[in-house]
Order: C-alpha cells, then structure tokens, then sequence
C-alpha cells in the first residue's frame, strides 16, 4: 500500500517524544515503499479505430497521463513482425512519412504523412513501465476502390503536354516538370530518381537542383541538371511519396538536333498493381448493370 511521505510525521503529533531510531528506521522503510503514480491513458477503452483518406495526412494519437521519466514508443505490427517507428520524440522508420508530433500537454502524435493503403493496419503506442502499458490504433485508408481519387502524376513537356522523351545536348541543361494533381490539399513532398538514385539531395554529381511550387490542390516541381553528359540519358521518375509516379527517357545526344526530335503523348501518372485491379474491377461491374438494363 502506499503511504503518503509525511504519514508517520502526522500521526506522531499528539506526541511531545522525540522520535527514536526505531522509529526513525520505520519512517526510512515507509518512504522506501512510497512509489510514484501509475501513468494511464486519456482513453479508459486503450483502443481506437482511425480513418483517412488516401494521400491525406493523418494524425494518431496517444494521450498519456503521469508519464514522468518513462518513455512513448510507436510500432508498427504485420502479424508476429514488430516495426519501430518512434521513441521518445526520435522517428527511427526509414520511411520519412512517419513523424512524432508532440502536442502538449500529453499527447504523443504519429503523423503519417500522404497515406497509402500500405499504411492500413494496426499501431501500437507504448509505454516504458512495467508491466509495459500498450494503446492500440487501427487505421483505416479509404479511397482505395475509386481511381478518381488517387493522385495524378505528369512529366510535361514545353507545350503543357505529357511527354515519354527528352532529348538535350551535351553540355545543356536538363528541365524536367512535373505536375502533381488531384490531391486533398496541397505538397511538397515529390521526388526524383534517376533510375535508382534519389536526386532531391543530390550532391556526388554537382549541378542538381529541384525546385517545388505549391498549387491548389497539387504542386509544381522542377528538376535542373546543369552541363549534361552522356551519363545522364536514362529514365527518370517523379513521384508523390508511394502513390503515384510518372517517368521520362532522358536522351543526351551528340549530332543530333534534340528540338526536332522532341514529341509528346508521354507517361501519366502510374498507380499502385491493386489500384489498377481495383479500377478494373469498377469497370466491370459497370459493364454488368449495363447489360443487365
């Protein structure tokens, strides 16, 4: 049982007798079994279902009461596979959607930025006591069976118009637009790669540079590669987190005169294999109660 510091202090006053070291001994012991108070969560039910739309951010929240020195950790559960996400105010997931976010005076958020249906599932927040305490969150990404919904990715050329191929000079600079479309609310966060390596942070070559417009509903970003050379031609791709994505052969050509063999009918945006499937399965559904009228 726990006793309050001064208990011994307070039912010794009607007793003008200084205390003796027996007493003294009983106090120390009293003290040593006084233990600080339990944390607990705002949520008595330690259980919460979650939705949000696909490519929206979503906040997940853990209210943590009398937390005092012990730590919140966020993990990520795939059946008996257990992913770190967070611990204390560090993110540790190599995805850099994930954050925490926290809100005072005791709320641990996990942001999951540009949400995609790989993100559906169960989460865990947890406590460092003993026995460790664990708060669990479903969230649940919807949008996945309307492929109206889902972002919409372009490389553009001069004209405005969705292009498959580039051609440049050596010793030009490389201009890549990419138009971003169809999102709940405005983002910078768009990558480039050429091939498998990320451009965004680029500094082995030199000359990279990415630029990102915010839009109503989209963003606009551009990608500069100053004095190209022949190891720049390859494919390119810009993408929306692991949403959407479109892509571009970039070709670095001497002799040739690029304007004249530049053209148009490009890439668009390209969707994940289950929205493809599920698109699809949209259609044919459509198809069936049409035949059936």
């Amino acid at each position: 049982m726990s006793l309050p510091r001064n208990f011994w202090q307070e039912i010794s006053i009607p007793y003008t007798d200084l205390p003796s070291d027996d007493d003294e001994q009983e106090d120390e012991s009293a003290e040593s079994t006084t233990h600080d108070p339990y944390p607990f969560f705002d949520d008595a039910n330690m259980t919460a279902n979650v939705t949000t739309q696909l490519g929206s951010d979503v906040y997940l929240h853990c209210r943590v009461n009398d937390l005092r020195e012990r730590t919140v950790s966020w993990v990520r559960r795939k059946g008996d596979e257990i992913h770190l996400i967070t611990v204390g105010r560090q993110t540790y997931s190599s995805d850099s959607r994930y954050s925490l976010q926290y809100q005072p005076p005791n709320d641990w958020q996990l942001l999951i930025q540009y949400s995609n249906e790989r993100d559906e599932g169960h989460y865990e927040c947890q406590i460092s006591s003993y026995p460790p305490l664990v708060y669990l969150v479903y969230l649940i990404v919807v949008g996945k069976c309307l492929p109206y919904a889902v972002p919409r990715v372009e490389i553009i050329d001069e004209r405005g118009q969705a292009t498959l191929d580039k051609f440049y000079k050596p010793g030009s600079t490389i201009e890549l637009k990419c138009i971003i479309s169809r999102v709940p609310q405005p983002t910078s966060y768009v990558t480039w790669k050429h091939g498998m390596r990320m451009l965004n942070y680029d500094t082995s070559r030199g000359g990279i540079s990415v630029k990102t417009d915010l839009l109503p509903g989209g963003a606009m970003s551009r990608l500069y590669i100053a004095n190209a050379n022949r190891y720049d031609t390859g494919n390119y791709t810009c993408a929306l987190a692991d949403i959407a994505q479109a892509m571009v052969s970039v070709h670095v050509l001497n002799g040739e005169n690029p304007a004249a063999m530049q053209h148009g009918a490009g890439r668009q945006w390209k969707p994940s294999v289950s929205l493809v499937a599920c698109a699809q399965l949209v259609m044919a559904v459509l198809g069936f109660v049409s035949a059936v009228r």
